[in-house]
């Protein structure tokens, strides 16, 4: 099912996409176009084959999907004007925009066209993300298309719209609470003796190793925990202690608090 791909914003969510999607082959450089004001800025781009231009009617001419990477303020603005352009029977819309719904899209393109509202991490940059996605009037090819498309950029899920808030707290506020946790293991190595530089290649690369182990061996937390924790030994002993000063418990209210936020701020 190739197509020929537009990425309507060439920012750095949008560069990191079409990098990725390079990079890993899923795409041919003559197949990609990408718009943004300053072309120059992309410069690189356009010495690999891809086709970078400011006028976002020219790539919709071109394209067949048309992947929205802009500022959620410009959305609407950009589509009304668009809206001239766009055909159903070609052309399959995605948005990567943070908080823009599929129901805000078909308020202004209409309901005839399939929509994939698309949401990746900041680890998309080094096609690490965890990438949520839902589709509108999508067939289970059209569906297929766009997951192995987001399969090349980290890992992707389906899920329903309604999910996305919640997905948004789990998947891309919880990159900033994973670093978090690491910062802290950082700030107690040093403490019992680690330089800076130390602590941070081990706590960083112990972070790496224990997500691996659940993502490669698809076990359960406590499963791997269980194998490191020895009667009397040392790592049940400082996992107690963590739960006792609210560890776990203060990990998921802050879930809790982040989604509450995002949901009351609509």
């Amino acid at each position: 099912m190739a197509q020929k791909i537009a990425i309507i914003g060439g920012g750095n969510l949008g560069a990191s996409i079409a990098e990725g999607l390079l990079e890993s082959g899923f795409i041919r450089a003559e197949d990609l176009i990408i718009t943004r004001r300053n072309t120059k800025a992309l410069n690189a781009f356009v010495e690999k084959g891809i086709q970078v231009v400011s006028d976002n009617k020219q790539a919709l001419a071109f394209a067949d999907f048309i992947l929205f990477a802009v500022k959620p303020f410009q959305i609407k603005e950009i589509l009304t004007d668009l809206l001239p352009y766009l055909d159903a029977a070609k052309h399959t819309i995605g948005s990567v925009i943070t908080g823009i719904w599929v129901k805000d899209i078909v308020e202004v393109i209409g309901n005839n066209f399939t929509i994939f509202r698309i949401m990746p991490n900041t680890a998309i940059a080094i096609r690490q993300s965890m990438t949520c996605l839902c589709g509108h009037n999508a067939s289970g090819d059209q569906l297929d298309y766009v997951t192995q498309m987001f399969d090349q950029l980290g890992k992707t899920v389906v899920i329903e719209e309604k999910l996305m808030d919640a997905a948004t707290v789990l998947g891309a506020c919880g990159t900033a609470y994973a670093l978090r946790f690491i910062r802290a293991n950082i700030q107690g190595g040093i403490e019992i003796g680690f330089s800076a530089a130390v602590a941070s290649l081990i706590a960083e690369q112990t972070a790496k190793g224990a997500a691996d182990l659940l993502l490669q061996k698809n076990t359960h937390p406590e499963q791997e925990i269980d194998k490191v924790t020895t009667p009397k030994g040392c790592t049940i002993a400082g996992l107690n202690e963590m739960e006792h000063q609210g560890f776990s418990s203060s990990v998921i209210q802050g879930i809790k608090v982040s989604y509450e936020k995002i949901v009351g701020d609509k």
